[in-house]
């Protein structure tokens, strides 16, 4: 793509959007960026971009440049980007811009669930084989930035929204990881087939050469690449786990219990995906394997705080919709004794009880929805009612027995009784970590 002499519009001005305008500058563009916030929200835009704050869609129907790079949280199909579209020679993503530009090997991953672990997984497998292994995109830094280095690491992990990919046109993954699909963001698209149709965007453009890494069972039609399976339901699947080690061909490679801080099958999930990429580009397995040794998930995402008394403790604040609690029931493989509550969102749990009976031994519910929680969970466990996390813990760990696991899934906002999930979940940790 040449870009000297055109002249890029910028259209939002968070990180991936300064990123972009420095890029297209780089490349001898004339650059403007517009947004719908006031003056503020540009500090940090490269001086030599012209700025247009408090930008209407009125503005944007009488912008004509050569290139329109939107950002990804900005609605690609609403009257803002169709306004600033009307003129505009072409329309694409910071992604897209960055991939004209590198010079690498790209894993893309995408999915309803598990991108940032599995993207994590991938940064740090490439980064211990020496191959720079830079996580961006949705997660980490605009992949924009890592173009703009010096040095360009030879592949990245490049974790990919199913908005992102709206706007791509030319992004070639040598590997496109597949994690999962499943009812998201419906406040945006108008079917759920609108959705998957824009996460399968991601396979577009690979060829026979390319890999294509996709958990067993997904319908995702006919792919030009391999495709290369995972499962933990499917022993015949090219890399399987029963959530406590991996095994490709057969052999045990990873032991996820004794050599990762990763539980759950989800995670197991994460965990295969990453070793399935990355072995696609040529990584033997005992690099990987040590790559992997002693990695624990995020914060706040099915995080192991500690064993105690053979109880497990695990830390999944970030839970905050009922899609996510029954995500993270569904992964545990020991019996679980369920912490939830917070916030009333007006949400209905009754969905999860089927998931809960089959599970939970017990559940303790806290924060402000507690007792209509604990009544409704009582229908398929034993369930307790307290006011607050410390008392659920408490509470928790006298219906736990050794071997089972005590996670803390809320299913909703934390503003009760937190400023955040991040506070929610930095509690229940220094808490569990008091248990004697």
């Amino acid at each position: 793509m040449n870009l000297t002499g055109k002249h890029v519009a910028i259209l939002g001005v968070g990180r991936s959007g300064r990123a972009a305008a420095a890029l297209a500058l780089r490349e001898g563009a004339t650059v403007s960026a517009w947004d719908s916030a006031g003056p503020a929200a540009f500090q940090g835009m490269p001086e030599q971009v012209e700025i247009h704050p408090n930008a209407t869609a009125e503005q944007g129907a009488s912008l004509v440049c050569d290139l329109l790079v939107v950002s990804p949280g900005i609605d690609t199909y609403g009257p803002y980007v169709e306004a600033f579209s009307k003129h505009a020679g072409e329309v694409i993503g910071e992604v897209e811009l960055a991939s004209c530009y590198y010079e690498g090997r790209i894993v893309g991953i995408t999915g309803t669930n598990g991108k940032t672990t599995t993207t994590e997984l991938v940064a740090r497998i490439l980064s211990h084989a020496g191959l720079g292994g830079s996580a961006c995109g949705n997660y980490g830094v605009p992949f924009a930035e890592i173009v703009l280095q010096k040095d360009q690491p030879a592949a990245v992990s490049l974790e990919l929204s199913s908005f992102q990919l709206e706007t791509i046109r030319t992004l070639h993954p040598a590997v496109a990881v597949w994690l999962n699909f499943a009812p998201d963001h419906m406040d945006r698209y108008p079917t759920v087939e609108s959705y998957r149709v824009a996460k399968l965007r991601i396979f577009e453009n690979q060829t026979s050469s390319d890999a294509a890494v996709v958990r067993d069972g997904e319908e995702i039609g006919d792919l030009a690449p391999p495709r290369i399976s995972f499962s933990t339901t499917n022993p015949e699947a090219d890399w399987y786990s029963d959530g406590h080690v991996v095994k490709h061909g057969g052999e045990i490679v990873l032991d996820l219990d004794h050599e990762t801080g990763l539980r759950g099958l989800h995670n197991a999930e994460n965990a295969m995906a990453a070793l399935a990429a990355c072995k696609e580009l040529g990584i033997e397995l005992d690099v990987m394997r040590e790559a992997m040794r002693g990695y624990a998930p995020p914060p706040h995402r099915c995080e192991l705080v500690r064993t105690l008394d053979g109880v497990e403790y695990l830390n999944d604040s970030k839970a905050t919709n009922l899609h996510a609690l029954e995500s993270a029931l569904r992964s545990q493989t020991r019996p679980v004794i369920l912490i939830a509550g917070g916030k009333d969102k007006g949400l209905d749990y009754r969905p999860v009880l089927p998931l809960l009976e089959k599970k939970a031994l017990a559940a303790v519910t806290f924060g402000q929805i507690a007792d209509p929680l604990a009544e409704l969970f009582s229908k398929s466990v034993t369930s307790r009612s307290v006011p607050s996390l410390g008392e659920a813990i408490a509470a928790a760990r006298t219906l736990a027995p050794r071997g089972s696991t005590i996670i803390l899934s809320p299913g909703t906002s934390s503003f009760d009784q937190f400023s955040g999930y991040e506070e929610r979940g930095d509690t229940f940790r220094a808490l569990v970590h008091q248990l004697r």
